[in-house]
């Protein structure tokens, strides 16, 4: 039951300590006990058992919840990463159509990186109404 003790820590890693962590991570590891020993009686072996029992489980998404813990304190950067984006593509647009103009003016080759350059932004576009 060793492995179970380290999957229950493992799912509470992100939980600060205190007592009500404590108090249902020992119901969770408990559950998870009597599950392996009502599989072990029906047949099973103890590591198909201890397998079954923890993919049964699933997440704590819920617990964590209960726990009145954040599901991310991660800010979210899309809207400045397509800020950064957009401006970073203009600089180099416009350093391409500098060198364009400026050493061959005969031949007009900027548009073709323009386009490659382009893809930047509007990958992080796309990013920014996913997660909005």
């Amino acid at each position: 039951m060793n492995r179970l003790n380290k999957h229950v820590n493992e799912l509470f890693k992100d939980v600060p300590e205190g007592e009500k962590k404590e108090k249902i991570l020992q119901e969770v590891l408990q559950n998870l006990e009597e599950k392996v020993i009502d599989l072990i009686e029906q047949g099973k072996d103890e590591e198909d058992a201890i397998n079954k029992a923890i993919v049964e489980f699933g997440d704590i998404e819920d617990l964590k919840e209960e726990l009145e813990i954040p599901q991310s304190d991660k800010k979210d950067m899309t809207k400045i990463n397509l800020a950064y984006s957009i401006w970073g593509s203009l600089l180099i647009i416009a350093l391409f159509v500098f060198i364009n103009f400026y050493y061959t003016p005969q031949a007009i080759w900027f548009v073709y990186p323009t386009f490659a350059v382009l893809w930047w932004p509007l990958t992080m576009y796309f990013i920014w109404m996913k997660n909005r």
